[in-house]
């Protein structure tokens, strides 16, 4: 009697000390979720130094959208509407390409190609720089080259950016719907800075 006494104690004693170590675990690992959560938050919300170690570099980057530099042996590959600094042997200039911009999205009828318009700027140039609508192209997804114009009502480009002036200018072509890479050469040979781009009417 004694032993089944002894027994039944010894189970309800497991089952207390079971239950408390359960409690003590549950709240030991809900304090540390919390501490990791807000260690996180803070993380987010600080500088770069305090990020986890395991995210990419990449992602640390505070250049991250902001202005790259293009050379003639080394291309700018930049998104379209962020600027690109341009640096060759004779010259040193600021320049954007945003766009396409579509006559509408959202139409009943969604056809394969479109007329795309961008709007370029140039500024901060070092010394003169050539100016010719014939230095900008697209390339589309399939490999097809697009010539560009300028919109009708554009006045003629200038030859020639002089520093301390800012130049703007919008450019137009008929082009299928997908991505696209917006180049400009302004030597007619060597590629310096590429925007890429999505045709989108949907």
């Amino acid at each position: 009697m004694v032993d089944r006494e002894a027994q039944v104690r010894l189970r309800s004693n497991n089952r207390v000390a079971s239950n408390a170590w359960s409690r003590a675990f549950g709240l030991g690992f809900k304090r540390s979720l919390a501490l990791l959560l807000s260690s996180l938050v803070l993380a987010a919300c600080g500088t770069a130094s305090v990020y986890p170690s395991f995210l990419p570099k990449r992602t640390l980057n505070p250049a991250v959208d902001s202005i790259l530099n293009g050379t003639m042996v080394k291309p700018a590959l930049q998104i379209q509407g962020l600027p690109v600094e341009v640096k060759t042997r004779a010259f040193k200039v600021w320049i954007n390409v945003s766009g396409p911009v579509v006559p509408g999205e959202g139409l009943p009828y969604q056809p394969d190609a479109t007329t795309c318009t961008w709007t370029v700027t140039m500024k901060d140039a070092s010394t003169d720089v050539p100016v010719s609508v014939a230095d900008f192209h697209s390339v589309d997804h399939l490999g097809s080259v697009f010539l560009m114009g300028l919109v009708r009502g554009e006045r003629p480009l200038p030859s020639l950016l002089h520093p301390g002036q800012t130049l703007t200018f919008k450019l137009r072509a008929y082009e299928l719907v997908g991505e696209g890479m917006m180049q400009w050469a302004p030597d007619h040979r060597h590629v310096v800075a590429d925007w890429d781009y999505t045709v989108e009417i949907d």
